[in-house]
């Protein structure tokens, strides 16, 4: 028999084997018990973390022959036949190779039957967020009266792009990323059953390069295993996963430290020597930096480090950097990976990158409020003792009913214009489409809730405008506001992290004035040739009911207001 993955051979078949999603499956399991069974669930999550698998694991629980039960027995020919595959009245459906409202009919068709070898037909649709919307409303009118032997398990990984019609209609589980604890200690069991010999480290390594995911741990494991010779070393890990050891980050760290910019660029010359990709390296200096950040503030709470091993030689370091230090450090590596993306040649920016970073100063801290207050208080009670002073002596201070005093000329202070990143701008909008525009304006409301008083007044005139999948770009209304928000760096940060808390997708912010936004757009479109650019407001063809009030009224009274 042909060799089958890991992640196939040890897929959940058991509630109790679906791993770091308690509060999911126990709900089914009551639900199951009490006999509470809905037509429609939705089960939303990152890839990986058990969506699909629970979803076998109820239509088996539902059809058991021991029913009603919190466990499938898999011992049963109903159990076994939905684990083989062999009963048709449960279907699996891959919405993304079957998106048209073509294949979604031949399906609902066979709905209202009854079905033959078990109780319940159970339709298992994945990632049913890439049917079109003709499907969509052809499945809505099934969820609006399902025949009493249908259920529908619905499973995606973005639900922002299922309608709100279907998701009313279902019982929402929200899967949520798998703790690395929780897969190493599934990957343990995996290596003890299977009697493979493999180093805890290294699966310590793979189970924080999975981000969360099962599967993916699974799937590295298995790589890893296939490249070893007899036992799974930190080294193989490294390799499968393409990560950095932490004793190469510990060198750099050493390097940074003592201003040792020979070592630093050595260092990174050996890295990209052996082939390691750059901007997987700067990913993970800022994990390797905010883990020591973690670990500085909250030395308990291991389990919140996300690549950090605890060695003797980590604590040594973090001991010796202080924290205004390891703030700056973060700052200037996130912003050069900013700047990486946007360019073909990524190790320059590196190289600068290694180079400040072995070059800078520390920033002191400002004094503390009560020195500055009473420096404050020394300063004014000795201008008051010179004030008495000198009316003493009979100098007065000069009255408001005093004549007219000349007049100083005033000196123009020079009005810094707004430069917009012109170029980065052109980019978001060859990449631009007006989906990717869609999911920000959706969720622009709740990100403006979610943010400080103080930065969310920066948005009250500004709006987004073009968006591709990585940036979008929002138009303010008074360039000094433009200015004002692009200048903060806590605004910034703030926008980019509850938008990824909103969507699950890091976006790159870029700002322009409303007044140099139509000659960027106009540069653009007149570079395309004519094309269609992918950007969000409307063409530059004048619509026929504004030329007819421009010819009735006047064009100097009409505005034209989006």
């Amino acid at each position: 028999m042909a060799y089958q993955a890991l992640y196939r051979v040890w897929r959940p078949q058991t509630f109790i084997d679906v791993v770091g999603q308690e509060h999911v499956t126990k709900t089914l399991q009551n639900a199951l018990l009490q006999q509470k069974i809905s037509h429609a669930y939705l089960f939303s999550g990152p890839r990986g973390t058990g969506k699909t698998s629970a979803a076998k694991i109820l239509a088996k629980a539902i059809n058991c022959e021991r029913a009603p039960v919190s466990e499938p027995c898999n011992e049963c020919a109903a159990c076994l036949g939905i684990t083989n595959g062999t009963i048709s009245d449960v279907l699996e459906f891959d919405a993304a190779s079957n998106s048209r409202v073509e294949e979604m009919r031949d399906v609902l068709d066979k709905v209202r039957f009854a079905p033959t070898s078990v109780n319940y037909k159970v339709y298992i649709i994945d990632e049913v967020h890439m049917l079109s919307i003709s499907a969509f409303n052809a499945l809505l009118k099934t969820l609006e009266e399902p025949p009493k032997h249908v259920i529908f398990i619905l499973a995606t990984t973005e639900p922002h792009k299922i309608p709100l019609t279907i998701i009313s209609r279902c019982q929402r589980f929200d899967f949520k990323r798998i703790t690395a604890g929780s897969i190493v200690k599934r990957m343990k069991l995996i290596v003890e059953e299977t009697g493979i010999d493999c180093d805890e480290r290294a699966l310590q390594l793979i189970a924080r390069a999975a981000d969360g995911g099962m599967r993916d741990a699974l799937s590295l494991l298995d790589q890893a295993i296939s490249y070893s010779q007899d036992r799974v070393s930190i080294e193989d890990a490294l390799t499968v996963t393409g990560s950095v050891s932490q004793g190469f980050l510990n060198k750099l760290a050493k390097a940074f430290r003592d201003k040792d910019v020979a070592s630093g660029l050595a260092a990174l010359d050996e890295l990209l020597y052996h082939g390691k990709d750059p901007m997987r390296f700067i990913e993970d200096l800022i994990f390797f930096y905010r883990d020591m950040l973690l670990f500085k503030t909250a030395p308990t709470l291991e389990e919140s480090l996300e690549r950090v091993l605890l060695d003797d030689e980590f604590r040594m370091i973090a001991e010796t950097i202080p924290m205004e230090q390891i703030y700056q450090l973060i700052e200037l590596l996130n912003k050069t990976q900013q700047e990486m993306r946007w360019t073909n040649h990524p190790r320059i920016f590196l190289e600068v990158a290694i180079v400040k970073l072995c070059q800078m100063e520390v920033t002191q801290t400002a004094p503390s409020q009560p020195a500055e207050m009473e420096q404050l208080l020394t300063r004014i009670g000795q201008l008051e003792t010179e004030l008495q002073h000198l009316k003493a002596n009979g100098v007065a201070a000069p009255s408001q009913d005093a004549g007219p005093q000349p007049q100083k000329q005033a000196q123009r202070s020079s009005k810094k214009v707004f430069q917009p990143q012109v170029g980065k701008i052109n980019e978001v909008l060859k990449q631009a489409t007006k989906s990717d525009l869609n999911v920000i304006k959706a969720n622009w409301g709740e990100l403006r809730a979610s943010l400080l008083k103080s930065q969310a007044a920066l948005l009250n005139d500004a709006e987004p405008i073009a968006a591709s999948s990585s940036a979008f770009i929002i138009k303010f209304k008074h360039e000094m506001i433009c200015q004002m928000a692009m200048n903060r760096a806590d605004f910034l940060d703030a926008v980019i992290a509850a938008l990824y808390k909103l969507t699950g997708k890091s976006f790159i912010l870029l700002g322009v004035p409303e007044d140099q936004w139509l000659p960027i757009r106009e540069s653009f479109l007149s570079s395309q040739h004519g094309e269609e650019g992918e950007i969000s407001e409307s063409s530059k063809e004048e619509e026929p009911h504004i030329t007819e009030a421009k010819k009735l009224f006047g064009a100097e009274f009409v505005e034209i207001i989006d």
